[in-house]
């Protein structure tokens, strides 16, 4: 019998691409990542329904028109441990739309980009046991999970083309990053400047990421765009007077404020900041956490002078 393919022996690696759709390998030592939840999807698929006329009842074999494909995973927020040396997972944040400053020995921060020469494409392989899925011109969307006394969460999808996988030895060794994540206590959460007392925060980027058809593209497919986001979350903060901090009368208003995590551990390469400058609520629930009375707030973020909706900063 053939040896079973085990869902253990899975990993990922990640490289740009200096040219859309053109593999540059991704290297086992200098591009893998840690990823949780790794799996993959076809995406667009045209298999073609034959009516043909037949003198039985018998369907017809469909055709296979070609398919993009998506892989998604769950990655660490963690710092590279060295304050100015990005991350691994930073690739990932480029080719979903996000560009990096880079402040050599002290920070990368990201935001959004609208340049389109600041929309990154990304090539993927995917190892699962003895073969590997090579998945090219991969851009995609992420989003993130924050929980009291948890590793940070950022959840890619990315679409990218795609052919058979092929037989591929699995790595006897890999190289990646052993620098431990940090957990989310001790920063000091604010928004619209009041220190609110909240147990998650949840965001998405919430990229639309387009596949338009080619007809003179083997796959049938053109390149993979991201045409625009909606930055959109939600947080769970205890219930205070409105003259401490007026959540209802800002969201009947349609008034907004800044968010802030502060900043997620305390060693230099190892810590992160969220903030986004312009949140408004698009709704206000009653939320209850262990006897005591939440809001349960979905927002969403807009720009406050251009592409700033958002900044991820490591430093």
């Amino acid at each position: 019998m053939p040896n079973p393919v085990l869902t253990n022996r899975i990993f990922i690696t990640a490289k740009l691409e200096s040219t859309y759709n053109t593999d540059p390998t991704p290297s086992t030592s200098a591009d893998a990542i840690v990823v949780n939840n790794p799996s993959w999807a076809h995406e667009g698929l045209r298999m073609n329904e034959r009516n043909v006329v037949s003198i039985t009842g018998a369907a017809q074999q469909h055709v296979f028109g070609d398919t993009l494909k998506t892989v998604t995973f769950d990655v660490e927020l963690k710092g590279s441990g060295t304050a100015g040396t990005a991350p691994d997972w930073g690739v990932l944040l480029q080719a979903c739309g996000f560009a990096v400053t880079n402040v050599p020995a002290t920070s990368d921060t990201y935001a959004p980009s609208s340049t389109f020469a600041d929309q990154k494409s990304l090539t993927i392989w995917m190892y699962i046991d003895a073969q590997v899925h090579k998945i090219t011109g991969c851009r995609g969307s992420v989003s993130f999970n924050l929980e009291t006394g948890a590793i940070p969460m950022a959840s890619f999808t990315f679409t990218g083309h795609s052919s058979v996988p092929t037989a591929l030895a699995f790595p006897t060794s890999v190289t990646v990053d052993s620098t431990l994540p940090v957990t989310v206590k001790g920063n000091s959460f604010t928004i619209d400047s009041f220190g609110s007392v909240i147990n998650s925060l949840t965001f998405d980027i919430a990229n639309q990421v387009i596949t338009p058809p080619d007809m003179g593209e083997t796959d049938g497919f053109g390149e993979v765009y991201i045409a625009k986001r909606d930055l959109n979350g939600s947080f769970d903060p205890q219930i205070v007077l409105e003259s401490e901090e007026a959540y209802m009368a800002n969201f009947l208003a349609g008034a907004n404020g800044a968010l802030t995590t502060g900043a997620i551990g305390s060693t230099g390469g190892n810590i992160i900041t969220i903030t986004m400058p312009a949140v408004y609520y698009r709704d206000v629930a009653l939320g209850d956490r262990d006897g005591v009375a939440t809001y349960e707030l979905p927002f969403g973020a807009v720009e406050s002078s251009g592409d700033d909706e958002i900044s991820i900063a490591i430093t």
